[in-house]
């Protein structure tokens, strides 16, 4: 191991090598900081020539790869295991945005660097970069390509593998793929661009990308909706969606109890409502005709809900500094549900057609099993995603109720399946839901996906024991 650290010592600057239990803890912990890996070292190139020749030193001493972005993923698929063998490649300092096209709306931006940048180097050349991310000015680009990750704009601009039309990639045989291309058609072949995108870096791994952009809207409209179920919201979906269209961007459900964790901990926030209501949605359009226009199809749009009791109540932000307030109702959640205590979690997807039914029956399910367990229900109801997350009976410490984990889990993921949904819809499958993950992929996908993995990573030096 002395003469691999030495070679990489020489490769990419000692300073950049970090070998040390101190300086490799950051890298090593995950996100919730429930579980630390262990890694030979940390190494940080600061170009793809460096990743290239990284590689090919892992594949002479057979030393295997944890690609690492901003470490904020939530399924153990960015931190190695426990056993010091692998090393984590962090690609932060990869961090160039190597051109922007405004006239073909795209940009180049290097791996490392952070969603938000990329949001405001588009947004100084007056174009949008639309993927949206609570952990924005952390996360960076390698990772939301390589975990597929959604947002809050997802039902207007798709998810992260939507908005790229091409990558640069180290292979795991250390060989450099070149599909920089800002191309919208490219019917040549098999789209190796979409088998790296969503592979969590098990086989291959991501240094730069050609991002799609779009004009900045003329006006962006944000309101906030009460309601008395998940089937108004289904309701009031389709109606904004008829009314709306292509505008409609954001489409947000909460349930009362997270609202209610939000105010507890964050008692500043403004109460949208005099009196509270089961569910509540925030629903945004970006309208690229005009300030007019937008408050008209948003009032029409609400105007018609109350009129039809699919909505009890809702607000229109007047402002910018409103519309923010709004949004923090949203994005506080997790944090409120985290200084509540610790919870089990599940990403999950279903047709959104199904999600009332859902959160209706699996609700009762969870009720019968575990007495008084507090689900928090939230998410991207527009794309079919929900954070359905469950938190412990008051007075029941959060130790003994995780213990319960697998257990509600296999309740929660059943119900899911039953449905036609996904177990994870954006964080990706990582370690956590590795086994998970066998239980619900039919044996050939599972095959296909395992021939993939050997065909293209035949010594498994990237990223294993994630995904399968």
């Amino acid at each position: 191991m002395d003469d691999f650290l030495h070679q990489c010592r020489q490769t990419i600057g000692a300073q950049f090598v970090l070998t040390e239990v101190k300086d490799r803890e950051s890298y090593e912990t995950e996100w919730r900081k429930r579980f630390r890996g262990r890694a030979l070292a940390v190494v940080r190139p600061g170009s793809t020539a460096e990743v290239l020749a990284l590689v090919q030193l892992c594949n002479q001493f057979k030393i295997s790869i944890v690609p690492q972005g901003g470490n904020t993923g939530l399924v153990l698929g960015s931190v190695p295991d426990d056993s010091g063998r692998s090393i984590i490649l962090s690609l932060t300092r990869l961090n160039t945005t190597r051109q922007i096209d405004t006239a073909n709306n795209t940009i180049t931006v290097e791996a490392g660097c952070t969603l938000f940048d990329v949001q405001q180097y588009a947004d100084h050349h007056e174009r949008l970069f639309p993927l949206s991310l609570a952990s924005e000015g952390t996360c960076t680009i390698g990772g939301n390509l390589s975990s597929n990750a959604g947002g809050t704009a997802v039902l207007r601009y798709g998810n992260t593998r939507e908005l790229c039309l091409g990558l640069e990639v180290v292979t795991a045989d250390g060989e450099l793929l070149n599909g920089l291309k800002g191309l919208r058609k490219d019917n040549t072949g098999y789209s190796l661009r979409d088998i790296y995108i969503g592979a969590e870096g098990t086989l291959g791994i991501i240094t730069a990308a050609v991002l799609k952009l779009y004009p900045k809207p003329k006006a962006t409209k944000t309101a906030f909706v009460a309601l008395s179920s998940p089937a108004a919201a289904l309701d009031l979906l389709n109606l904004a969606r008829d009314n709306v269209g292509a505008s409609l961007t954001t489409f947000e459900l909460v349930s009362s109890i997270c609202l209610e964790l939000v105010h507890k901990h964050f008692p500043t926030l403004p109460r949208p409502f005099p009196s509270a209501s089961a569910y509540y949605v925030l629903l945004e359009i970006s309208d690229q005709e005009s300030e007019e226009h937008a408050q008209r199809i948003m009032e029409q749009s609400l105007d018609a809900a109350l009129t039809q009791a699919i909505a009890d109540d809702a607000v229109i932000a007047t402002s910018m500094a409103q519309a923010k307030q709004l949004w923090q109702l949203r994005e506080n959640i997790s944090m409120a549900q985290a200084l509540e205590g610790k919870n089990i979690k599940h990403d999950i997807s279903l047709p959104s057609s199904c999600i009332p039914a859902f959160i209706k029956t699996t609700g009762r399910q969870l009720e019968t099993a575990f007495p008084s367990a507090r689900v928090v229900c939230f998410g991207h109801m527009g794309d079919g995603n929900l954070h359905y997350n469950i938190s412990p009976p008051i007075g029941v410490d959060d130790t003994s109720f995780l213990q319960l984990q697998a257990a509600v889990n296999q309740l929660v993921h059943d119900a899911v399946h039953s449905y036609q949904g996904s177990i994870s819809a954006e964080h990706g499958i990582g370690a956590l839901k590795r086994e998970e993950l066998t239980r619900y992929k039919s044996a050939v996908e599972l095959s296909l996906m395992r021939k993939i993995k050997k065909a293209l990573d035949p010594n498994n030096l990237m990223n294993p024991g994630k995904i399968i």
